[in-house]
C-alpha cells in the first residue's frame, strides 16, 4: 500500500543514492549472533512499542498543533554490513529539513552533522529530542531485526560515500539506539573520529552484560538531562 494513502504519516519525497557497500572480507562481529543479545532486543522493543502506544496520541496531537507536516519521518540509513534500512523517528524538525540542510552551519567535524542550535528544529521538537521520545518508533526497527538497543548510530548515504575501511567497520554490529556515544556524553563529542573509536571499543569490550550495562547508564543519562540530539 502506497504511504500516499497515509497523508499524515507521509514523508516528503529524498533522493536516494545507489546501495554502498562494505570492503569484501569483512565479517559481522559475534554479537550479530548472540541469542541473549537478540532476546533482549526483542524484550526492549516489545516495551518499548507498548510505551510509544500510549504516548503516540498525544505526541501526535502536538507535532500537528506546532507545526504543519507529517507525524512521522522516515530515512534511510545504513545498517549491519552497509544493509540499507528505513529508520523511523517522531518529526522533530520542519518539513523541508532535509533541503534546508546545506544552509545549516556544521559544528562538527568529519562525516557527521551536528548544530546545537539547529533553526529547524521546532518548538515540540526541541522536547522531543531532550528526551529522546523522537526515537521511540525506532523500537519497530529493534524488532523486526534492523536494529539493535545497543550498536553504533545508523548513518546516512552521504556519510557512507565517504567511509574509509576503518569507518566501515563500525557496521559490523547492527546499528543500535544507544551505545557508547550517547553514554560518554554525544553533546560534547563532536568529531567523527572519536565516535568511530567509540563504536570498535565497543565491539572489542562487548559481553552480553555489558549491553546491560550500557542500556542502564542510558537510562541514567536521560534521567540527568545530559544527552543531545543526533
Amino acid at each position: 500500500m502506497s504511504r500516499n494513502n497515509f497523508p499524515y504519516l507521509a514523508v516528503a519525497n529524498q533522493v536516494y543514492q545507489p546501495p554502498l557497500k562494505p570492503p569484501l572480507g569483512r565479517l559481522p562481529h559475534i554479537s550479530t549472533q548472540s541469542l541473549f543479545k537478540r532476546s533482549l532486543d526483542i524484550l526492549g522493543a516489545c516495551v518499548g512499542l507498548v510505551i510509544l502506544g500510549f504516548l503516540f496520541i498525544p505526541t501526535a496531537i502536538a507535532i500537528r498543533l506546532d507545526s504543519k507536516g507529517p507525524i512521522l519521518y522516515s530515512q534511510e540509513r545504513y545498517g549491519l554490513q552497509g544493509k540499507p534500512f528505513t529508520i523511523w523517528k517522531f518529526r522533530s524538525m520542519v518539513v523541508n529539513a532535509d533541503e534546508l540542510k546545506a544552509s545549516v552551519a556544521n559544528e562538527s567535524e568529519g562525516l557527521i552533522f551536528k548544530n546545537e542550535t539547529d533553526p529547524r528544529i521546532t518548538k515540540v521538537g526541541q522536547v522531543l529530542r531532550k528526551t529522546s521520545l523522537d526515537e521511540f518508533p525506532q523500537f519497530w526497527n529493534v524488532l523486526i531485526g534492523e536494529m539493535s538497543l545497543v550498536g553504533t548510530r545508523p548513518p546516512t548515504a552521504d556519510e557512507v560515500a565517504h567511509y574509509n575501511e576503518r569507518h566501515w567497520q563500525r557496521l559490523d554490529v547492527r546499528p543500535g539506539m544507544t551505545g557508547q556515544w550517547q553514554v560518554n556524553g554525544r553533546s560534547a563529542i563532536k568529531d567523527f573520529e572519536d565516535i568511530v573509536t567509540l563504536d570498535l571499543d565497543y565491539q572489542a569490550l562487548w559481553t552480553p552484560i555489558y549491553d546491560v550495562q550500557l542500556i542502564l547508564k542510558t537510562v541514567v543519562t536521560l534521567l540527568s538531562k545530559r544527552s543531545g540530539a543526533c
